[in-house]
């Protein structure tokens, strides 16, 4: 039956009523399967050598490239309550519209009046330092006045003490001349006696000469009086001189005293009214914020305090806004093991949500439906989960991104990497080594050598 024995028994016995047995048999057929599975084995060997690009998945979400573009929560800056709404959700509003109104809940600020009454006091402290410095400028004036004064009065001094020596110098003369006719009147008046007592003159002359003589001596003790006179004269130009240094010393300090005094009320004038100048800029500042402004351009998303009369905190989370004109990028995070692959303009393509696509991820020319991107930026540390954040922007050589995507919308990204045949992807994956990366001056010699 199976060719080990000469006996032949097909003569004898037909084998079509079993089928199990039948099957085989060779036939036409069967070598038809048989050519299919040779075919299919050569098939699968040269599709092995297929190119295949190696690519890295991740997830990821739409945002926007720059900071200032991302969305943002509007707070407020002070406590109030809310008084009146000027926007809906959903509305676009420009930089500086009006958003919300609110009110003080604080007793510092109740009054209407606060600002007119503060700016009162600004001006009064502001009048009463300028009256200050008037003054001030009245001291200094009457100091200088009394340096004036004081310069001639020393002058006058000084000439009356000049005078007072004069005189008592001439008097000192006068009085040594006089001593010199006493003695001389003295001498005189012993020769008369002399004269007289021997009969040489009359009792007449010598009377005579008794009576000059008199004269004499009283001029010498009138040139004495004189010349002390004199002196006391001179001591009193000095005394006056001396009261006129002490009374301008005197004067001077009571006006340096004053002034002092002045230029330091001045000053304290000067500091209260900078600081009520302050708080009335605090006030004026503190009513604008009463207004909550739009930040920048874009869409209200959200509400996050509603109704009226609530009341808010310092701080408080208010509105959020979508900025309108956002240049969009894909924040995507890649793992660690993933991470050295990527470089900044490493190409990269977007599955984005509601935009259906057939992806052949290592065919990625065969791919429809998907975006391109480029690498802008990759952060050099990991967040809190462990994975890298890396920033995509919209690829200029590829189809624009659609225009109705928005900020928060999921991505699925397939960073692109470098083209090798698919056995060599296979043996890659069954001993899990990392894919292969190329540089955009690689890429760029491939793209000229294509």
């Amino acid at each position: 039956m199976i060719g080990i024995s000469n006996n032949k028994i097909g003569k004898d016995f037909t084998f079509e009523e079993f089928k199990s047995f039948g099957m085989t048999i060779p036939k036409e057929e069967s070598k038809k399967r048989i050519r299919i599975l040779l075919w299919f084995l050569i098939g699968t060997f040269l599709f092995l050598f297929l190119p295949w690009t190696q690519n890295v998945r991740t997830k990821g979400f739409v945002t926007a490239l720059r900071p200032d573009q991302r969305p943002q929560t509007v707070h407020s800056i002070i406590a109030g309550r809310i008084e009146k709404w000027y926007v809906a959700e959903g509305e676009y509003v420009q930089k500086g519209d009006t958003v919300l109104l609110i009110s003080e809940i604080k007793d510092d600020y109740f009054d209407p009046l606060l600002l007119e009454r503060t700016k009162l006091q600004v001006d009064a402290k502001t009048m009463s330092a300028r009256s200050y410095s008037e003054k001030v400028r009245s001291l200094e004036i009457q100091i200088q006045a009394l340096k004036e004064n004081n310069v001639l009065r020393r002058e006058q001094a000084d000439n009356r003490l000049k005078m007072a020596e004069l005189q008592v110098t001439s008097d000192s003369i006068r009085f040594e001349q006089a001593k010199v006719n006493f003695k001389v009147g003295v001498d005189q008046l012993d020769r008369a006696e002399k004269l007289y007592n021997e009969g040489l003159r009359s009792l007449t002359d010598f009377e005579q000469r008794e009576l000059r003589f008199q004269d004499v001596q009283a001029g010498l003790i009138a040139a004495e009086n004189k010349l002390l006179q004199s002196i006391n004269a001179r001591i009193a130009a000095m005394i006056e001189l001396n009261a006129i240094d002490n009374d301008f010393r005197d004067k001077m300090a009571k006006a340096s005293a004053d002034m002092y005094e002045a230029m330091s009320s001045q000053f304290d004038a000067e500091a209260t009214a900078t600081k009520l100048e302050n708080q009335y800029a605090n006030y004026e500042v503190r009513t604008g914020f009463r207004h909550i402004l739009a930040p920048q351009e874009g869409y209200i998303t959200q509400a996050i305090q509603v109704g009226i009369g609530e009341t808010i905190k310092e701080g408080a989370e208010i509105i959020s806004i979508l900025p309108g004109n956002a240049q969009l990028a894909v924040e995507m995070y890649v793992a660690p093991v993933d991470f050295p692959l990527l470089r900044i303009g490493n190409k990269v393509r977007f599955i984005f949500d509601g935009w259906p696509a057939i992806v052949f991820s290592g065919w990625p020319q065969i791919t429809n439906g998907t975006f391109g991107g480029m690498v802008q930026a990759i952060d050099n540390f990991s967040g809190a989960d462990g994975y890298y954040r890396v920033l995509v922007v919209e690829d200029p050589e590829e189809e624009p991104w659609p225009k109705a995507l928005r900020i928060g919308s999921g991505a699925d990204g397939i960073s692109l990497l470098n083209d090798v045949p698919l056995w060599y992807e296979i043996w890659r994956q069954l001993n899990g080594f990392p894919p292969d990366y190329y540089t955009s001056r690689e890429k760029a010699e491939n793209r000229k050598t294509k």
